[in-house]
């Protein structure tokens, strides 16, 4: 009667233990760890979702607060170029000033020069006359019609400009004040 006897905490050699791995992926698993096993993994793209919805939201706040800042900037200081050409303009016209005696002749030249400067300041920063001749079509989107006069020429056309007007950049800053032809 003496059978060899094994002890009861060592399981058999042939059978396979849950944790062994290979054994783990060929069992099923229970239908609640399965569905904890889901949960658990549509809880992980959840957070990542949101994570990425927080971090795209903060990007866009970045975004609109830089524009802002660039548009604040652009127009604090958007007539900076315009401003330099002008500064040249005021030291003449000191100058000028500064001058106490002068002949007619000093002054004209001397008035010659800064309106030279003004109208290299015009061209650099892209502001152009409008000055119609006589005779030219009348344009409202350009021109302004003081008064409609009879005259030898064809009617809706420019008989005198009375104030030459500026456009900048394409853009009427000032219409030139015209009379027209009745």
């Amino acid at each position: 009667m003496n059978q060899p006897h094994e002890p009861a905490d060592v399981p058999p050699e042939n059978t396979a233990t849950p944790s062994d791995p290979a054994t783990a992926a060929q069992a099923p698993l229970d239908p609640v760890a399965q569905l904890q096993a889901d949960l658990a993994a549509a809880q992980a793209q959840a957070t990542e979702a949101r994570d990425q919805a927080l971090r795209a939201h903060a990007e866009m706040e970045n975004v609109r607060r830089r524009a802002q800042e660039e548009i604040s900037k652009a127009r604090k200081f958007g007539i900076e170029s315009f401003a330099e050409s002008l500064v040249p303009v005021k030291d003449s016209l000191e100058a000028a000033l500064a001058q106490a005696a002068q002949s007619a002749e000093d002054m004209r030249a001397g008035i010659e020069v800064t309106l030279k400067q003004v109208v290299a300041a015009f061209e650099k920063n892209h502001l152009r006359e409008i000055a119609p001749q006589p005779g030219d079509k009348f344009d409202p989107h350009q021109h302004q019609a003081i008064a409609t006069i009879p005259a030898e020429q064809p009617s809706n056309t420019v008989v005198q400009t009375l104030q030459k007007g500026y456009l900048i950049a394409d853009r009427v800053l000032r219409p030139a004040l015209v009379t027209v032809a009745a």
